[in-house]
């Protein structure tokens, strides 16, 4: 009898879940620390129950594009732009602070320009996925600080573009004009339609009375919305996470469409767990014994910088003291780009292999080690209701 190899990978890792949900349950864990460990302990470097993982990052893309949907029907428009001087002034004061802080290091290290920039790029950026599932969990989406930090996370995937075109461009193959115009183009047709979704209080979607109460039909026209968008923008240039938050936004306002959430929640919870399982995958345990002291150090200077850096600007940007310092551990970790950035740098020769792997390393550590560290900074600021203004 044949058996699928993929079943039995998906067993155990359901299984797997359920029994460390169990015992993470007793410490009070958010299931982001679940999907991690289970993936460090399944994966290539420890068990090895799952030795190609191409399948299981593909997966969890879609996780992260759900995750953005759903963040996407659930923020309020007209809130993030009247908060666009945190989101845009903050994101790029926090990146041009580390590529500064990393050039600092790099003088001493005899970095080049383009490792300077390189490794500046991958610790400015922060995980959507992580930080929006810890908003999620805690409820903490609607505050002020969540959508502080909802706001630095979005600009972050639309400066992203600028940052690949960047690296190319002194790694010495810049994209072509027509690559550059397309982004442009498609950076432009974003804003301008989130500007006209913002303005319109209320849109009417042609096909919704007709399956009101259809729910087969329902699933199949929620994803075609959601990755339609998200495919949209990806031809643009840009990231299809993006796209999906802005189809999201469509759903939002299309007042009719509350059966979406209901529709889609089951999809969005078994791949966004696949997205954290198959990070957990990439921390090789021997590697990081190898250059344990290497890794230890650049995982809390990264950590600590980072929320240091942010919350220093959301303080100058007026948000309270307390409220700053957990919106800028919230921002801590590295994100799900700095993968890719790192990737891109290693194709490039800016980086080689051990730099790469200890990238690789460190991004996931931080990811990884980022749930407890935002709990540690709640508990020691101690922060109230009235400063994260609920």
């Amino acid at each position: 009898m044949y058996i699928d190899p993929l079943i039995p990978v998906l067993v155990t890792t359901a299984f797997a879940i359920v029994l460390l949900s169990f015992l993470m349950r007793v410490f009070r864990q958010p299931h982001v620390i679940v999907y991690l460990c289970v993936g460090v302990v399944l994966g290539p470097h420890f068990l090895k129950v799952v030795v190609e993982q191409e399948a299981l990052n593909r997966a969890g893309a879609f996780g992260v594009i759900f995750l953005l949907f759903f963040i996407g029907m659930e923020v309020s428009p007209k809130r993030l732009v009247e908060n666009w001087v945190v989101s845009v002034l903050g994101t790029i004061l926090q990146v041009l602070i580390s590529v500064l802080a990393t050039a600092l290091l790099g003088y001493f290290l005899a970095w080049s320009f383009s490792q300077i920039v390189f490794f500046g790029f991958v610790t400015s950026l922060s995980s959507t996925a992580v930080v929006l599932k810890l908003l999620e969990d805690w409820k903490e989406i609607h505050t002020d600080v969540g959508q502080d930090v909802l706001g630095i996370l979005i600009v972050q995937d639309l400066i992203v573009v600028p940052m690949f075109i960047i690296l190319q461009f002194i790694g010495g193959t810049l994209p072509s004009t027509q690559e550059i115009f397309i982004q442009a183009l498609g950076g432009v047709a974003v804003l301008s339609f989130a500007a006209w979704l913002i303005v319109k209080e209320e849109i009417h979607l042609p096909f919704i009375q007709q399956i009101e109460k259809d729910h087969e039909m329902q699933i199949f026209i929620a994803l075609g919305i959601c990755f339609g968008v998200a495919m949209l923008t990806g031809f643009l240039g840009l990231s299809a996470p993006l796209g999906a938050f802005l189809a999201g936004m469509i759903i939002s306002t299309a007042k009719q469409t509350h059966w979406v959430c209901q529709s889609l929640s089951s999809f969005r919870t078994v791949f966004m767990a696949l997205f954290f399982v198959s990070i957990g995958m990439m921390i090789d345990l021997s590697f990081i014994k190898q250059y344990i002291w290497q890794i230890f150090f650049l995982v809390l200077a990264a950590t600590a910088t980072n929320t240091l850096i942010n919350a220093a600007i959301l303080y100058v940007l007026g948000a309270p003291k307390g409220a700053s310092l957990y919106g800028g551990s919230l921002l801590s970790q590295l994100g799900e780009f700095s993968f890719v950035i790192a990737a891109l740098g290693l194709q490039m020769g800016i980086v080689g292999l051990t730099a790469y792997q200890i990238t690789i390393s460190v991004t996931a550590l931080t990811l990884l080690m980022s749930p407890f560290w935002v709990a540690g900074t709640k508990y020691v600021t101690n922060i109230s209701k009235e400063e994260l203004h609920l």
